[in-house]
């Protein structure tokens, strides 16, 4: 497996990651803990060694299950687990804000370690910017068990050029974890040169669009759970957005790959700093994915991928209203 290191200071992980949250929600289709403890250990057969997760997926349990497939076969040396904290849940469920201050942050981590059955996390970061928590605060926090030994790393996940600058300013940022596609390329404009600027790297997620950049969405595939919501698949959105998927389809065909592994290609080929994160909750999915890295796009290639689906055509936003409004990076 290729090696990509994130930033100039962070870990050397695997050229593609794996995104476990699928493995203990429904918000893409039902998940399968034998299916998803199989896909944990194809991956870290595979050589992957990136494993994303957040401590609100599945209420816990997606903490749980990773750190049930790495005991097994004591398989800890071989992850690099990027864990998201803060978001705060009700027992129903639903979202009920975030929590970022020093004794969330430390109180957050504890439990996590416990759930993943490890002693230190490789990357920590919060999963959104509390806007009523200033981010030195929580970045200081995260230092404080750093120095502690219980992390290694600090990223962030959908901050803005300023909080990435004033985190940076208080301990190194290795990672910015964001969403990056072929239809969604808001980052290019400000956010990417800021990283670049700072020597810090980026894991991309949501390169399939979730899902929407596939033959199964081709094919009329489900649109339940967070699809059901998404702007980019509701009524005339998702009729323009299928004709760009189509067109994307056609060059892939003409390559001899998938749609999605074109697209996969396309992230991880916009630069080696940046590692494409893949949602996958079976192995056959995951082999799929990982045969993206076999694909070679020419600058030809590139400029029909563009002409294809040129930026700024998506139509609808990559959330609902309310969740971006909670988006740092879309302020």
């Amino acid at each position: 497996m290729q090696k990509r290191r994130l930033g100039k200071i962070g870990p050397e992980v695997s050229a593609i990651g794996l995104g476990a949250m699928g493995m203990s929600t429904d918000w893409y289709g039902h998940a399968d803990e034998a299916e998803g403890l199989a896909t944990i250990d194809a991956a870290l057969e595979a050589g992957v060694t990136l494993i994303d997760t957040g401590d609100f997926y599945g209420m816990g349990h997606n903490e749980m299950l990773i750190g049930q497939a790495l005991k097994q076969g004591s398989k800890r040396d071989k992850a690099i687990i990027s864990v998201k904290f803060g978001g705060q849940r009700g027992p129903d469920g639903h979202f009920v804000g975030y929590a970022t201050d020093r004794a969330a942050t430390r109180t957050a981590l504890a439990y996590t370690l416990k759930r993943l059955r490890v002693d230190y996390i490789d990357i920590y970061r919060p999963a959104r910017v509390a806007p009523n928590i200033p981010i030195e605060d929580t970045v200081g926090a995260i230092a404080e068990m750093v120095k502690e030994g219980y992390v290694r790393h600090i990223g962030l996940s959908e901050a803005g050029v300023d909080t990435i600058r004033k985190a940076h300013a208080v301990h190194p940022i290795v990672d910015l974890q964001i969403e990056y596609a072929i239809l969604t390329r808001g980052v290019e404009d400000k956010i990417l040169p800021v990283l670049r600027e700072l020597g810090i790297g980026m894991t991309a997620y949501g390169v399939l669009s979730r899902g929407l950049i596939s033959d199964s969405a081709l094919a009329g595939g489900s649109r339940s759970g967070f699809r059901s919501m998404a702007p980019r698949f509701q009524g005339e959105n998702l009729d323009r957005n299928l004709a760009l998927v189509q067109a994307l389809k056609d060059i892939a065909t003409e390559k001899g790959c998938t749609v999605a592994q074109l697209a996969i290609a396309w992230v991880s080929a916009r630069g080696q700093d940046i590692v494409p994160l893949i949602g996958a909750r079976k192995p056959a999915r995951l082999a799929e994915a990982l045969q993206a890295l076999d694909v070679t796009l020419t600058p030809q290639d590139f400029a029909r991928i563009e002409a294809a689906a040129p930026v700024g055509s998506v139509a609808g936003e990559r959330y609902p209203a309310a969740q971006t409004a909670m988006l740092d990076s879309e302020r």
